[in-house]
């Protein structure tokens, strides 16, 4: 089988020749070596063998985002700056009498990008935010740049459709902390949020999905609504009212939807199904998850295509002996008894410049032993 053929089989519950394997961003995120920028990790030697490895042994999904054109309006503005070995970048937003500002920051070194300051403190900036008219969120989408890369990447994998949910805008415009007590606390202003962000993420969701369908797609926001942040009955309210429009979207023209949620999914796993999502990543195991890969396999394994579970801490740190047994235990129990299918796959990347030795040979473990059968 071609990697893509690996791959769609087993989102359509078909047969494959062997698991399908996946660094998740590694061959997952656009990434470009040579790219001589000092903020991009990628160019250091150490990475090379990595991306090769990624590039010409695993079944690629090809994380991607439809573009998006902005509309031009005075309600927003966003302006950026490096300060030594940082890049900061400030957004402002003129709401409701109020001049809402937040701050991030990107560092030479790491792949990340740090909240400096959110936009919305408390519940008069949340008031504020929700007299922005929908016009300031407004913009055009568009898709050939999936289409694109999909040609480029041909036989080689599959390209994936990278989206957040209304619960992950929402949750991200404000602290953890204050997050979650506006979330709990103020329902009903909450939920107006989630109604204005639904608005623009329904929309882009259908023009892609018909623009660029059949293709696979992952969801990621719905941890934001699990244990222990919120109580399971607002996962309901939170995610399944509003997330759920977007797995019905997506399948109406033929597509995929996997649900990324890491922590404690054993209770929300059934919202999946219910939702009518294909497939969940990355199962995280205890204690990081709170049900093991056995057990989902078990229980859900014949609903779901599921995506996981090795976590990239064990990766980074655990001597090569050590990895290939957790590896060994992990494609057991994903292919154990009946089930519609499994593909092996980190909880994330690294983000540093620098690749160990041990990283390296702990990723070539996950490429030889689905191989070995």
């Amino acid at each position: 089988m071609t990697r893509r053929e690996r791959l769609m089989a087993t989102l359509q519950g078909r047969p494959v020749d062997r698991p399908a394997v996946s660094f998740y961003e590694i061959g997952g995120f656009d990434i470009n070596p040579r790219d001589p920028d000092p903020f991009n990790i990628y160019n250091d030697p150490s990475w090379q063998p990595l991306l090769a490895l990624a590039e010409e042994q695993t079944d690629l999904i090809r994380m991607r985002s439809p573009r998006l054109r902005p509309a031009s309006t005075p309600y927003i503005t966003t302006a950026t700056t490096e300060e030594s070995e940082s890049r900061l970048t400030r957004t402002t937003v003129r709401a409701g009498g109020r001049t809402l500002t937040s701050l991030t920051r990107r560092d030479r070194a790491v792949n990340t990008i740090w909240v400096l300051e959110h936009l919305l403190k408390d519940v008069d900036d949340l008031k504020a935010y929700l007299e922005l008219p929908d016009e300031a969120l407004a913009e055009e989408v568009d898709v050939a740049d999936l289409h694109a890369d999909d040609k480029i990447l041909g036989d080689r994998g599959i390209v994936m459709v990278d989206t957040p949910d209304p619960l992950c805008l929402a949750a991200a415009l404000f602290s953890m902390e204050d997050y979650v007590v506006v979330a709990f606390t103020e329902p009903g202003l909450f939920h107006r949020l989630l109604e204005k962000l639904a608005r623009v993420l329904h929309r882009r969701t259908e023009i892609v999905a018909r623009e660029f369908p059949g293709r696979l797609w992952r969801i990621y926001g719905p941890e934001y609504a699990s244990e222990p942040f919120l109580p399971n009955r607002l996962f309901e309210e939170y995610v399944i009212r509003y997330t759920g429009p977007m797995v019905g979207l997506i399948q109406r023209y033929g597509g995929f939807a996997r649900i990324h949620c890491h922590g404690h999914i054993r209770h929300l796993l059934r919202h999946f199904v219910g939702m009518g999502a294909t497939a969940t990543d990355p199962i995280e195991p205890p204690p990081q998850g709170d049900i093991t890969l056995a057990e989902v396999r078990r229980d859900y394994g014949k609903d779901l295509v599921l995506f996981g579970n090795l976590e990239i801490a064990d990766i980074e740190n655990l001597s090569p002996p050590q990895f290939e047994r957790v590896v060994a235990q992990t494609l057991r129990e994903g292919t154990a008894g009946e089930g519609r299918g499994f593909v092996l796959l980190p909880s994330a990347g690294p983000y540093g410049r620098t690749i160990t030795p041990t990283t390296l040979a702990n990723y070539e473990t996950m490429v030889r032993l689905v191989n070995r059968g």
